[in-house]
């Protein structure tokens, strides 16, 4: 099978789709409890179902309707899973408060790291050597799995969950949405032996509660999706014709202004470009992230203070945005990028996945079969294993 996409929700099934008919070829009978996550192995040979306290592990090529292994150690809701880039371990989140390593082929439990608070979501490095995971109380932490130990601390809004975590597939970029609607994003630095993560900017992508943040693999757009019925996709990619447009207005008015003596700013000027934010040292978040050691205690500036940060709309304060894809009737709760970063799968409480062209912001494909809410999605049509 080129091309696995699955979806599963609160009606106990889990449905794979042929993604460019529409139509559902299989359905697996999930009756423990709802499925609040799914996640494939890069190499399409297993799909694990996140449920209420157990994850299982189905095999994709397979005929059997049952699971090959489930992961039993959680008290309450598996909110994440994500696995080793060659499928050896496997990595969850829970609702207990905990985030847990699984050795895939045995089944058994490799490391347990406890939040204070319920955890939503976790995802793994591109180094195959941390882990990234977000909790109801607000903080975000980087789990070191050589040393077994939190190196980094970021609490973006205090109090305010984080419901989930994506790190772009080069190590970049590490983004978190919070269930105010607003998106932090940093830049992850290697450093010799030490990762510093540096606070980039910060937005409200919605104005509702934010259910996911999903970076592209290009690493040149990000997903949202939210309880106001949408998913946005916001640019990254300082070639995206209007930032380069914009820089170029703002170039522009700056020559015209120093040729009219003192260089400054002249009316009509942009009064939203970077500049004039970065000097102005706007804090949206009080500076109350960055506490451990490791990352230090730094405030998170409403726009761009670094050279290679994605560009910013200067007439919204946000990074630009693409596409509204607003057809859902109800919340959407998760979403997947194709390969390519052309296409995005939405999933929603109105029990229906779609297939967005993101180019366009169209439908492409719609699947319909499931009859209580859709809340979770995977996709992977990679050529080859990764």
């Amino acid at each position: 099978m080129s091309v696995i996409l699955c979806t599963a929700g609160y009606d106990h099934t889990i449905r794979f789709w042929e993604a460019l008919s529409g139509i559902c070829s299989r359905t697996l009978q999930h009756p423990d409890s709802q499925v609040n996550r799914l996640c494939i192995t890069p190499d399409k040979r297993y799909l694990a179902a996140a449920g209420h306290t157990t994850v299982k592990l189905y095999d994709i090529k397979s005929s059997n309707p049952n699971p090959i292994t489930t992961f039993e150690g959680h008290t309450n809701n598996v909110t994440g899973v994500a696995f080793h880039c060659e499928g050896k371990w496997m990595v969850t989140s829970s609702e207990d408060g905990t985030v847990k390593v699984w050795d895939t082929r045995t089944g058994s439990l490799q490391r347990n790291y406890v939040h204070k608070a319920p955890v939503n979501d976790v995802v793994i490095h591109p180094n195959q050597g941390e882990l990234i995971s977000g909790d109801r109380a607000g903080i975000v932490r980087v789990w070191d799995l050589g040393e077994s130990v939190c190196t980094h601390q970021l609490i973006p809004e205090e109090d305010t969950a984080v419901h989930s975590v994506s790190v772009a597939s080069d190590g970049s970029l590490l983004c978190a949405g919070n269930k105010r609607g607003n998106v932090y994003i940093w830049r992850m630095i290697q450093d010799t032996e030490v990762t510093r993560i540096v606070p980039v900017t910060m937005f409200q992508a919605h104005k509702d509660y934010l259910t996911r943040v999903l970076l592209s693999p290009d690493v040149k757009h990000l997903a949202t999706c939210s309880a106001d019925h949408t998913a946005k996709i916001w640019n990254l990619d300082p070639d995206y014709p209007p930032a380069k447009q914009a820089a170029a207005n703002r170039n522009k008015q700056t020559n015209g202004a120093t040729a009219n003596g003192d260089g400054q700013r002249q009316p009509g000027s942009q009064a939203g470009d970077a500049s004039s934010d970065q000097s102005q040292g706007n804090d949206f978040s009080g500076g109350n992230q960055g506490t451990s050691a490791e990352s230090g205690s730094q405030a998170m500036p409403m726009i761009p203070t670094q050279p290679d940060a994605p560009p910013i709309d200067p007439n919204t304060r946000t990074l630009y945005l693409e596409q509204t894809l607003a057809n859902h009737q109800r919340w959407v709760w998760d979403c997947a990028f194709s390969a390519d970063s052309a296409y995005l799968v939405t999933v929603s409480s109105d029990h229906y996945a779609r297939l967005w062209e993101l180019s366009s912001g169209q439908i492409i494909r719609q699947y319909s079969g499931h009859h209580r809410g859709a809340v979770c999605v995977a996709l992977n049509d990679y050529s080859e294993p990764r």
